[in-house]
């Protein structure tokens, strides 16, 4: 089995022991109004699930920048070898 699926599976497994250890246990938040009686393991999924989506715009971000910095390398090397009266080695 691929590392990344045996990871995964843990990963499930401990978030499973989490839910069943937490199922009584319950906790009243506050969004914009109060509710009560909210299960532990669903407060934590959700603050989970939201810190990853509020991960995207960050990810996608750095990945833009890295592939721009990649194009301007290349237009960079490209430029640099047509340069009228250059030598092989690069030396004038």
């Amino acid at each position: 089995m691929p590392k990344r699926l045996i990871q995964i599976i843990i990963i499930f497994a401990i978030f499973l022991l989490f839910i069943v250890f937490n199922l009584d246990h319950k906790c009243t938040i506050w969004i914009f109004k109060t509710i009560p009686d909210v299960p532990v393991f669903l407060v934590a999924f959700f603050s989970f699930v939201l810190g990853m989506l509020s991960t995207i715009p960050f990810i996608i971000s750095h990945q833009l920048r890295k592939k721009r910095e990649i194009e301007d390398k290349k237009h960079e090397s490209a430029d640099s070898s047509n340069l009228p009266n250059s030598n092989h080695y690069g030396i004038d």
